[in-house]
């Protein structure tokens, strides 16, 4: 957890709704931060993503959405660099350090390794890395990761309610620790709607193996349907983008994720969307490590922060099912229900329903 003068129970308490509603309007933090990172010059922040890419409509897309708004609130200076492959990470990094930049983020748990290594090679910069860890120790890196368990257990329910064929599923990106939260809290939804509804809804559970690929998306989507897959989930990035457009184009039910995708994409067959907050922790944290609120080390953030939750757009669930997860979601903020984030603990989960 945080190694840091703001806990994670100071810090949630700073991301609760109230406050999370207020950002727009508060400059007045991160006027502090940019005088203690840079006196009275402009504060120089950067961003990089991974090869997702700027545009991919999840993740990247949040952090730079929440750079911007450091721009609008505080006036710093804000860019960012694009990474078309992995060995870009490390040289988007030294551009970004090059630029003179008070702070970089490095965006996505792939560029993990390349965060912690800018960060020991440049320790008069700050660093902040999106679902990355602070192996290294480094004083000057912060590294935020989210409980996507949370969120995704939350529309494994309405999947499962929603399926009329008693088949559903999941499209993952790369594997790895952070893809498997989202996949093992999606099908502990499920699992758990299946022991409230005396159902037995199947979860059929897929990788790309790429964040970029839509095609591929689209191909294990086009292959899930015809199998019988009436809803799908994705965590897949530009790859999810596949998936999402295949389920429109064959009138198939899906659930986006980070963002609200039915409001970005338009697509009235996305039913709901698993959102993270990536766009809020950016704001909150660049403020908070620039100011010396916040230090360095690991913040994990989930429902109890409500860094994670369900988006507005819902208008195809019915709300019987809608409020329900609703109400499981609550369930899980205050920790009676405890959504597993791994293939183990999912087992130990479905054994005591």
């Amino acid at each position: 957890m945080l190694d840091a003068k703001m806990t994670r129970r100071s810090f949630a308490a700073t991301m609760g709704v109230g406050a999370l509603a207020a950002l727009a309007g508060c400059g007045g933090g991160g006027n502090s931060g940019s005088d203690a990172a840079a006196g009275d010059e402009k504060v120089v922040i950067r961003m990089v993503t991974d090869t997702g890419g700027i545009s991919d409509q999840s993740f990247n897309q949040l952090a730079w959405a929440g750079m911007q708004q450091l721009k609008t609130d505080n006036g710093w200076d804000v860019d960012y660099y694009e990474s078309k492959q992995d060995s870009d990470y490390a040289t988007n990094l030294d551009k970004a350090v090059d630029d003179g930049a008070n702070m970089v983020w490095a965006i996505g748990f792939a560029m993990s390794d390349a965060a912690n290594e800018s960060a020991e090679a440049n320790p008069d910069v700050k660093f902040g890395s999106i679902e990355g860890t602070n192996t290294s120790g480094a004083e000057n890196l912060v590294c935020v990761a989210f409980k996507s368990q949370d969120s995704s257990f939350a529309v494994g329910y309405i999947a499962a309610r929603m399926s009329e064929s008693g088949k559903v599923g999941f499209v993952g990106g790369m594997t790895g620790e952070t893809i498997a939260a989202f996949e093992y809290g999606y099908k502990a939804g499920i699992a758990y709607a299946n022991a409230e509804q005396n159902t037995n809804v199947q979860c059929d559970a897929q990788y790309a193996e790429s964040f970029t690929d839509s095609s591929k998306g689209s191909s294990i989507a086009k292959k899930m349907i015809q199998s019988g897959c009436d809803v799908l989930f994705h965590a897949a990035g530009g790859a999810g983008v596949g998936m999402l457009d295949e389920c429109n184009a064959q009138g198939v039910k899906s659930i986006g994720v980070d963002q609200d995708q039915a409001a970005v994409l338009g697509y009235d067959t996305i039913i709901a969307s698993a959102l993270k907050k990536v766009d809020e922790a950016i704001i909150k944290v660049s403020n908070g490590f620039l100011d010396g609120s916040i230090e360095a080390g690991d913040i994990v953030l989930g429902a109890a922060d409500d860094a994670v939750g369900l988006a507005p757009t819902h208008d195809k669930v019915p709300d019987e099912i809608y409020n329900a997860a609703l109400e499981i979601f609550e369930k899980i903020k205050a920790g009676d229900i405890v959504p597993p984030a791994n293939e183990a603990d999912y087992k130990t989960y479905v054994a005591s329903l």
